[in-house]
């Protein structure tokens, strides 16, 4: 039987200051106790920047006024492949909070740590490091 293949649409909601807001996957989910990005599996018929904004209102509440598409990645678990579509998003309305009673914080994109996120996630955990680094150098 082959593996399950979900694309999953997934929002880095940064604020002026630069700092990246996380959740934390809860008790008895997949990757439980690991930090991510909100968002979540983009259903039949759905875009992902469509799957982002409903994942994100229904996450943090927030509604994303704007989008900006950043990478794409696939990687393959045991038990399942995921193709990730990160966005970058800088304008919404309201004011993230974890809906689900998730835990959640804000943190600054320069302090991001490797080991807090899934393996996934680490290419693009990379990727934020390295541009916080040059925007420090400016």
């Amino acid at each position: 039987m082959g593996h399950k293949h979900l694309h999953i649409a997934v929002g880095i909601i940064r604020n002026a200051q630069r700092e990246i807001f996380l959740t934390q996957r809860q008790a008895g989910s997949h990757l439980a106790g690991y930090w991510e990005f909100p968002g979540g599996k983009v259903e039949v018929g759905e875009k992902p920047e469509e799957a982002l904004r409903r994942e994100l209102l229904e996450e943090t509440g927030i509604t994303a006024t704007h989008c900006i598409p950043l990478k794409m990645l696939d990687y393959n678990y045991t038990e399942r492949d995921l193709t990730l579509h990160f966005f970058l998003v800088e304008e919404w309305e309201g004011e993230p909070y974890g809906r689900e009673q998730q835990p959640m914080r804000w943190v600054a994109q320069s302090e991001l740590q490797m080991a807090d996120f899934p393996d996934a996630n680490q290419p693009i955990i990379k990727l934020l490091l390295a541009d916080a680094h040059s925007e420090q150098q400016k």
